[in-house]
């Protein structure tokens, strides 16, 4: 299973062609699944957000694709993925709490979440959009923590317009020029790790911060 995940990851542009040419029209209920899921439930983090919507919006300036349908669905399968995590945090959150090592719930996917909201607070929910993992832990963790859901959902509208518009605009855009279609995989690579580097960056620090409070702690 692993490795197909990292083939359809690696070769997005292949897999949506596929798609699109035996799905047609349902291609777009898809994509906005797919979205939604990887948004919205804390159990599909594995699955493909920033590039999946770089290669849609390369697929729209081909024309398979219509972009503003794209636009309008994904974000509101974004919106509405969030909000729906947010609720799920809210009712099973402290439950799930109890048994942070559980199969789908790892510990350290919260702790991360958590260092965003404790330096971020609120405009986690906006900057986590473009952070693998932490996008879909933090909305449970708003909902976990009883952020008021009006003030949620305003970070929650305002990030997944920003995350869903900057990554097709980007594909759109940059999708077809000749070196990106002839290293597409490897364009695709570079934004997975690109997107995962604030993330890595932040356990880096806390971990950091950790050493230096133990070696403190100790020399008293």
């Amino acid at each position: 299973m692993l490795n197909q995940i990292i083939d359809i990851l690696l070769h997005l542009d292949r897999h949506l062609t596929q798609i699109t040419s035996d799905y047609g029209a349902w291609t777009y209920l898809i994509l906005f699944m797919v979205i939604f899921c990887e948004t919205g439930l804390v159990v599909t983090p594995f699955l493909p957000g920033d590039s999946l919507l770089f290669a849609v919006g390369a697929l729209a300036a081909l024309g398979s694709l219509n972009f503003w349908v794209l636009a309008i669905l994904l974000i509101i399968a974004a919106v509405v993925g969030d909000s729906v995590n947010y609720q799920i945090g809210h009712i099973l959150g402290p439950k799930a709490l109890n048994r942070p090592n559980s199969r789908f719930l790892k510990k350290e996917h919260l702790d991360r979440t958590h260092a965003f909201f404790e330096k971020y607070g609120g405009k986690t929910i906006i900057i986590a959009r473009f952070v693998p993992i932490v996008r879909t832990f933090a909305p449970f963790v708003a909902g976990v923590g009883a952020m008021t859901y009006h003030r949620f959902l305003f970070y929650n509208v305002v990030g997944g317009v920003l995350w869903v518009m900057s990554f097709l605009i980007a594909g759109y855009w940059f999708g077809n020029v000749p070196f990106v279609k002839k290293n597409f995989s490897l364009v695709i690579l570079a934004i997975i790790v690109i997107s995962m580097l604030p993330g890595v960056i932040e356990i880096w620090r806390a971990r950091r911060q950790n050493r230096r409070a133990s070696s403190e702690s100790s020399s008293v």
